[in-house]
């Protein structure tokens, strides 16, 4: 089961056949739309003229050409944008990794910019978003999911479709009826983290005292298992920013972690943090009828939006046969996802990184000394004015070169890094360009050097969460919390990685002459058209 939604794209290659290294193009208008997913209109981002956007689709080795069309006109919102294709390694394609002033400048109102780049092997489920400030919130997101035609563990489940009307793909979302600039604004002058005001499941959902829309349908066929995909697409305004996805009556078997296979695990639920990707295997094997899907968000403070109401966090599992209603059925409590027992699979080569001492370990400290502001080791995250890599590029190669020196760290080539993240918060982080091994989970002293999970975003939930990954991929990368309204206020740093590497070599980086005018183009727009 995979969670995100199906909206419908501009595919000039066809995806009917699933050949090996084709390059498939997309065509997305990123436009300003009036949308009501909850049945409140508001003005929204809407990439396609949908939210969630359009559903990228293709397949093991291909490479992808996005043609992306900047039609923002309302002046409410960030005009603007860049989009982080979420989880792909952009080797020698870091320009192409879509962080404003990390990789690359914003793409002009007006303007024109195809992001290409090679999936280079990777495969599973992934998602594409905003960079820019908290743009995001506003609606500028999608799913992209990159089939294995060859999937090790397809002996596991009968159906994997994005693209039928049993779509496999389910996306969880927070919905604001604010727009993201005043809502930001709000929270930078009052200190208060804005709360949404709905919860959407593949695009729909309801508020306290709002119209009855109707609720998302997931499609079943009686003793089929489906592997779906659930993809969390929110920025988690709450303090301990997750869903706990269930399926009342069903069990469900985790089998991927943000694009890397995992030995299967059932259970229950699963909880999904900001920006995280899960596979679940569910199988059709409960009497025809109508049964609840969930994701209620758990924390914040409710008061703050008396419009938010977790119980309407839902979509429905409709067997066929089953009649058009909504689900009678409930929810018992069970088993919980611990990512801790998620293993990779043999082909993954789980413990790769092996059990030596790291060569180099960061400690970041999160504070925050001027609240609604986080500090990481001392120092709070701003963009600087010129992107990372353009600073790479330019000859920047210590850290005394770049621009601010203090929250960019270097990393040098082919070794393995230990990140260590103490305390609480729930924040959820995020490392572009690679995927890490978490060998310590939050709360507890005990490493796994053996077999640890394997993603792209983890949770520092308490104790010491350790992150492993080794530096084999040259570029400019961002770590930062997905919480958009917590990077904006600071949590963040960015990673220098090899930066001679970067500039010949093997690993060089390949970047068009439309990448090289973006910030000149940016630099000349007037603030309201940034």
């Amino acid at each position: 089961m995979r969670v995100f939604s199906t909206p419908s794209l501009l595919v000039v290659s066809s995806l009917a056949s699933a050949a090996y290294a084709a390059t498939r193009q997309f065509d997305i208008d990123i436009l300003n739309k009036v949308i009501a997913p909850d049945g409140f209109a508001r003005s929204a981002i809407a990439p396609g003229g949908t939210f969630p956007g359009p559903n990228i689709i293709t397949y093991k080795g291909d490479s992808v050409e996005i043609v992306t069309h900047n039609k923002l006109t309302d002046p409410k919102m960030r005009r603007s944008f860049s989009i982080h294709w979420h989880g792909f390694f952009q080797a020698k394609s870091s320009a192409m990794d879509g962080p404003a002033f990390v990789n690359q400048c914003p793409i002009a109102p007006g303007a024109d910019f195809t992001y290409a780049f090679d999936t280079a092997g990777q495969t599973g489920s992934y998602w594409y978003h905003s960079h820019l400030s908290t743009q995001y919130c506003d609606g500028l997101r999608g799913t992209f999911i990159v089939y294995d035609p060859h999937d090790p563990l397809a002996h596991l489940y009968d159906v994997d479709d994005g693209t039928s009307t049993e779509s496999t793909i389910i996306t969880l979302a927070d919905w604001y009826h604010v727009l993201a600039p005043a809502a930001q604004n709000t929270f930078f002058t009052t200190g208060s983290i804005p709360i949404a005001d709905s919860t959407l499941i593949n695009g729909r959902g309801r508020y306290n005292g709002g119209p009855l829309v109707d609720f998302a349908v997931i499609n079943v066929k009686p003793g089929l298992r489906y592997r779906r995909v659930s993809c969390h697409l929110r920025v988690a305004p709450t303090n301990t920013p997750f869903f706990t996805f269930s399926v009342d009556s069903h069990n469900l078997t985790a089998i991927e972690l943000d694009g890397v296979e995992h030995d299967p695990v059932t259970v229950e639920n699963v909880d999904v943090y900001a920006a995280q990707r899960v596979s679940v295997i569910l199988e059709a094997n409960q009497p025809i009828d109508n049964y609840w899907i969930r994701a209620p968000p758990t924390g914040g403070n409710l008061a703050n939006n008396p419009n938010q109401n977790p119980a309407f966090a839902l979509a429905i599992v409709r067997y066929e046969g089953a009649p058009a209603v909504e689900p009678i059925t409930t929810r018992v409590p069970g088993v919980k996802l611990d990512d801790g027992t998620m293993h990779p699979i043999a082909q993954e080569g789980p413990g790769k990184l092996g059990d030596q001492p790291a060569d180099v370990h960061y400690v970041l400290n999160i504070a925050q000394p001027n609240p609604p502001f986080f500090d990481i080791n001392g120092i709070s995250y701003v963009s600087p004015s010129v992107p990372v890599l353009l600073q790479i590029l330019s000859g920047a190669a210590q850290p005394q070169d770049f621009l601010p020196s203090e929250q960019i760290f270097l990393l040098p080539p082919n070794k393995t890094i230990d990140i260590s993240i103490p305390g609480a918060g729930a924040h959820p982080f995020h490392l572009h360009g690679h995927n890490f091994d978490v060998i310590r989970q939050p709360n507890t002293d005990v490493f796994n050097f053996v077999n640890p999970p394997r993603r792209d975003v983890t949770p520092v939930n308490g104790g010491n969460m350790t992150f492993r990954f080794f530096t084999d991929n040259p570029g400019a990368w961002f770590l930062h919390c997905h919480i958009d309204w917590h990077l904006e206020a600071g949590l963040a740093i960015a990673f220098a990685e090899s930066p001679t590497d970067n500039i010949q070599g093997p690993h060089a980086q390949i970047t068009p002459q439309a990448w090289e005018t973006l910030c000149p183009e940016y630099d000349a727009l007037p603030p309201d058209e940034q």
